[in-house]
């Protein structure tokens, strides 16, 4: 077990530790499994609209994106049972065969169908390496360098945010959505390489799994994100209504099973916020849940305040800058410093939100506010990066030794299923509040002011996890 000191920082590395050696070539690898998922997800979004326009299927569109986080989902379930099996160089290796087939087949796709099933494969393979990023920052680093490695996966993140949707809006421009998948595709031989390279050829397999996967608890779980999915993005407030209900009852259904049931999917507790382990997953989703506003920034730049469409794409990527920058920050430092990083995190995260409910909503075509806004969507990034990277190492230090691999593969399945929940909740909330009718200035208006009030909250409960986290004594603390 890592010791208080280990995890909480009083042993302070710096930088030029974690980019030094072998380390530097295992950041790569961690790193580049993140972004070749990330980037993908942000280029296809922007692609889209292209693609229906070519070959058809506008009433699928949303199930591009369904499929695609469900597959991932699944593909976290199954990461840690695969590194077992294969051990981290060949789930690796099948992880990009199916990332790599799904990317080219999506390229090659004549049809809305094909496309679908290829955007299955290519979730099921984007989910392994995205769980396969959190996986191997415990097992290829020290439990000092964790907090470190994690703001890695952030600044991962953060690159494809930026990158991804102005490299698909250069193939949207051009009419070219198929070349955004070969240029995806090239990625993944590089990779590939990468892993063959970095990864040590001793590195121990993960122990094998005490229990058979909870195949039923997987299934009501992957019924309830397709649900809120589908009604997120059916474009009526009914879709949404009923698909956040159906959701609603199958997630509850899943926390039963995973409090009663003998085989349960997430590490024993997981679900429970009242056990150390259910508090740090718990603060993980409510402060991915707030990250969500982001999807309606650029609307509301654009409609509210007069700014241009790629302004506006890039002034909410603010938020992501500012995850990355926080993160980058605070995973050094000792005890005192990591304390105050998680308190404060939610915190600044909540004031900011709280700002921009205020703010956002004023119809201001002179851009008089646009700088005040770009300052909010930054803070609401630093208080998320602030907090992010001392999460993670309590929840490898909180779960059962035989169910490590398993917690760290977990935090992918925690996290889609939160930006399922969360963009259908705020589909919701802007329907309801009129962002669609009356729509124009006065429907976003009103919209913007309910979707930042309502997403105050999140964070809140997030520092109130965090306080009950922090006063549970570290596993081997002395």
């Amino acid at each position: 077990m890592p010791s208080d000191t280990e995890v909480q920082g009083r042993a302070t590395p710096g930088w030029g530790e974690m980019l030094r050696g072998g380390n530097l070539l295992r950041c790569l690898v961690v790193s580049a499994g993140m972004i070749l998922h990330a980037i993908n997800t942000f280029i296809v979004v922007t692609v889209m609209p292209s693609i229906v326009r070519d070959i058809g299927g506008m009433a699928f569109f949303a199930w591009s994106t369904t499929l695609y986080v469900v597959a991932s989902l699944l593909g976290g379930a199954v990461c840690a049972r695969l590194l077992h099996r294969l051990g981290a160089q060949g789930t690796y290796r099948l992880a990009l065969v199916l990332f790599g087939l799904g990317t080219a087949a999506c390229a090659l796709a004549p049809n809305m169908a094909v496309l679908l099933a290829a955007r299955l494969l290519q979730g099921l393979g984007a989910g392994l390496l995205s769980a396969l990023s959190f996986s191997m920052v415990r097992l290829l680093f020290p439990a000092h360098l964790w907090s470190r490695a994690l703001s890695v996966i952030s600044l991962a993140w953060g690159v494809a945010t930026l990158a991804g949707p102005a490299v698909g809006g250069v193939f949207a421009e051009y009419g070219a959505w198929r070349w955004a998948f070969w240029t995806t595709l090239a990625l993944v031989p590089l990779m590939a390489l990468l892993v063959a390279v970095a990864l040590p050829r001793d590195l121990a397999r993960a122990p094998a799994p005490r229990l058979p996967m909870a195949l039923l608890n997987l299934g009501v779980l992957a019924g309830s994100v397709m649900a809120v999915s589908v009604g997120g993005t059916s474009g009526s407030l009914r879709g949404n209504l009923i698909g956040l209900a159906v959701a609603a009852l199958g997630m509850a259904w899943f926390f039963r099973l995973e409090a009663t049931a003998r085989l349960h999917l997430l590490p024993r507790g997981g679900t429970n916020p009242a056990t150390p382990l259910g508090a740090a997953y718990g603060a993980m989703m409510m402060l991915a849940f707030g990250v969500n506003t982001e999807i309606f920034v650029p609307y509301f730049l654009q409609v509210l305040h007069g700014v241009t469409p790629l302004h506006a794409g890039y002034l909410s990527a603010l938020m992501s800058a500012g995850w990355t920058t926080g993160a980058v920050l605070s995973s050094g430092g000792g005890r005192a410093r990591v304390m105050l990083s998680m308190r404060g995190g939610p915190l600044v995260m909540a004031l900011s939100i709280a700002v921009l409910s205020a703010v956002m909503p004023v119809h201001d075509e002179g851009g008089g506010l646009v700088a005040v806004i770009g300052v909010c969507l930054a803070a609401m990034g630093l208080g998320i990066g602030f907090a992010w990277p001392h999460l993670g190492p309590r929840v490898f230090a909180f779960a059962a030794d035989n169910e490590k691999d398993i917690a760290a593969a977990s935090i992918t399945i925690v996290l889609m299923t939160t930006y399922s929940f969360g963009s259908a909740l705020g589909g919701v909330v802007t329907n309801l509040a009129g962002i669609a009718v009356p729509g124009g200035a006065a429907g976003a208006s009103d919209a913007a002011g309910w979707l930042f009030t309502v997403f105050t909250v999140p964070p809140l409960v997030a520092a109130m996890l965090v306080r009950r986290l922090l006063r549970t004594p570290l596993p081997g603390a002395g």
